[in-house]
């Protein structure tokens, strides 16, 4: 199939279906006409030339799938088992009954293409005998496609945002199955492995609100961005260039934000102490805490990483609001130890839902050197909040902070006013 032809015949791939034992040895070939790119202009991810060979740790199982297990003697699954399939079919769409081949045929896709798609959405290889998918996966498969191939993402950005998606969505079900089954645990006095159970005949009651939560949720947060994009972003940088010589390190980076660190401190010791309940519950407090006040102050919680948050505002006011009333609330909570807080105003480079950049570098530096109970800039950030009356800058000793010199930490205070106000 030449290129033009490649072109012309885009929604035109040729099916791809399993082959019968006896033909086996074309089964490679079978790849290369499997069906069209994304376009013939697409590039190198939906390519219809035959798939390299696998290293061997990626070759893929021939075997079939494991069989189901034995069935109770009455010669009926039991009622656990039912529920479980019931459960399946709801989320999946129907019943399992398309194999991989099928289903990147039908989406007029090479397998190697359609591999690619699910890789990035996090699903594990499949063998070309196993039966895994349903008619949604296959439209699925093809709504990416086809923002493709109608000029709407680039491949790079397609395999990007199915990335995304699918680590976003794995981390939120994780989270939410630990929930409910907690909540069980803690409100019917059951065992953690029989609130697992249970979970199964209690889920399709909540998938519908669940569901619809989630794309308000998304609704809401794209919004939310789309503000920070066009209405925020060039006032943001404007005001960054105040007290700004124009050759800092961060001077390429496109986003101007406060970016904030909070540590809980004697963390690990503590952890060491606690039983796995207490441990749980003090975690979830920390974050729960955090997010509510990041929130409540405007800013974005970028990421928790054990006994750390990062986030981000997006004016230096913003930044030291959040950051005080973090400080205040740890080392008024009766529970939680006092936390290290810093926060520096930059330049930052945001991609894969994370921030980088020698703003978010110093920023962490900041933090180690601050004291429990306490919230450190540096002078550049200072200068940026010097003639707001909410805040009191009070210097502190030179450091020499690996990666960055010398610097002049300066210690932040609540100054006039009542500071941040949670509910």
């Amino acid at each position: 199939m030449n290129a033009e032809n490649v072109h012309q015949d885009i929604d035109l791939a040729a099916p791809d279906l399993p082959r019968e034992p006896e033909d086996a040895a074309g089964s490679a070939a079978a790849d290369t006409d499997a069906g069209t790119a994304f376009g013939a202009e697409a590039g190198a991810l939906i390519d219809a030339a035959a798939e390299p060979e696998l290293e061997p740790d990626e070759v893929e199982p021939n075997e079939p799938a494991e069989p189901e297990p034995v069935a109770p003697p009455t010669g009926t699954m039991s009622a656990e088992r039912l529920a479980a399939k019931a459960l399946e079919a709801r989320l999946l769409g129907g019943e399992r009954k398309l194999r991989r081949r099928e289903v990147a045929a039908g989406a007029g896709l090479s397998l190697l293409s359609a591999r690619k798609l699910w890789r990035a959405l996090g699903f594990p290889n499949l063998g070309d005998e196993d039966v895994a998918f349903t008619e949604r996966d296959q439209a699925a498969l093809s709504t990416i496609v086809d923002l493709v191939r109608d000029g709407k993402l680039t491949e790079e950005a397609a395999i990007s945002i199915t990335r995304a998606i699918g680590q976003m969505t794995d981390r939120m079900v994780v989270w939410q199955i630990e929930a409910l089954v907690e909540d069980m645990v803690q409100e019917h006095g059951v065992t953690d492995a029989v609130a697992r159970k249970r979970l199964v005949s209690e889920l399709p009651n909540l998938i519908d609100p669940l569901e619809e939560m989630l794309a308000y949720s998304w609704r809401r947060q794209l919004n939310a961005g789309v503000q920070r994009l066009a209405v925020r972003a060039e006032a943001g940088l404007q005001s960054s260039e105040e007290g700004r010589e124009g050759d800092e390190d961060d001077a390429p980076l496109p986003l101007a934000r406060a970016v904030g660190f909070a540590d809980l401190v004697s963390y690990t010791s503590l952890s060491r102490r606690m039983n796995e309940k207490t441990l749980a519950q003090l975690v979830q407090r920390f974050e729960n805490k955090c997010a509510e006040i990041i929130s409540v102050g405007g800013g974005r919680l970028v990421k928790t990483v054990g006994d750390e948050v990062l986030y981000i505002a997006e004016t230096p006011a913003a930044g030291a609001e959040i950051s005080l009333a973090l400080s205040r609330a740890f080392t008024d909570d009766e529970i939680l130890p006092q936390a290290r807080v810093a926060m520096v105003w930059g330049r930052i480079l945001s991609r894969l839902g994370d921030i980088y950049g020698p703003t978010v570098n110093l920023a962490a530096r900041l933090t180690a050197l601050a004291d429990p109970g306490t919230v450190l800039v540096d002078s550049m950030t200072a200068a940026a909040l010097e003639q707001d009356e909410r805040f009191v800058l009070v210097p502190r000793p030179a450091e020499d902070v690996r990666g960055f010199g010398e610097i002049h930490p300066v210690q932040l205070q609540p100054g006039s006013g009542r500071g941040l106000i949670l509910d």
